[in-house]
């Protein structure tokens, strides 16, 4: 396994610039539909969902396959998500809002999937920003995990964003959070550690008696 982890780290690079770099040439080559504003802004939400469960599904599949390289990408995925989480809260606040601010906040308190959307973002804030290594040494490692099950929070918001914001087709986002929850039942399933293998049982040793 050692020997692939290279192509491996390309294969996550990869998976995590793909949609950007997808947009991109769509927004040049005009292939992103009569509206390839609001297509973009879409995909962004979409894409930090993907990047969310993806970061949810690290430690499932450390439990399953037994091989903690996975971990050494959850770090990666999280910040993919956050990346494209807040290029999808720039284009609400420029392209569509002009940052009018006050018109900003109406529109948080008027529209439920906004103020979702808001405090998802909120959320994922003190994730990126206390993923490294030296904010692990600053907080402690029991205090940085329990501020990191702000995940599941951000995740669960996350869906229901995407929820409220469909309009008509509900089947994309049933689908997110039917396999969220599955994430998290793989994640409260543990594997019952392996039984130690029996000493075989050593025949009593006999006492040799010379006979006189």
């Amino acid at each position: 396994m050692r020997r692939l982890l290279p192509w491996l780290n390309v294969l996550v690079w990869l998976l995590v610039a793909a949609p950007l770099l997808y947009l991109a040439w769509g927004l040049w080559a005009n292939q992103l539909g009569a509206n390839p504003i609001q297509e973009i802004t879409h995909q962004t939400g979409r894409w930090t969902l993907r990047f969310l469960l993806a970061t949810l599904a690290v430690t499932p599949l450390r439990r399953l396959t037994g091989w903690n390289g996975w971990m050494r990408w959850r770090r990666r995925l999280g910040l993919a998500a956050f990346f494209y989480a807040s290029l999808h809260l720039l284009l609400y606040l420029w392209l569509d809002q002009f940052f009018d601010w006050s018109e900003i906040v109406h529109d948080v308190m008027k529209r439920r999937f906004i103020t979702v959307g808001m405090l998802t973002y909120g959320l994922m804030v003190p994730l990126a920003v206390t993923s490294t290594s030296g904010w692990i040494r600053r907080l402690g490692g029991r205090t940085w995990r329990r501020l990191h099950r702000l995940v599941y929070a951000t995740a669960v918001l996350g869906v229901l964003h995407y929820w409220w914001a469909v309009k008509f087709d509900w089947r994309p986002p049933l689908a997110y959070a039917v396999l969220l929850l599955v994430l998290f039942l793989l994640r409260l399933y543990r594997r019952k550690p392996a039984a130690p293998p029996r000493r075989p049982s050593t025949p009593p040793t006999r006492r040799l008696y010379k006979v006189s």
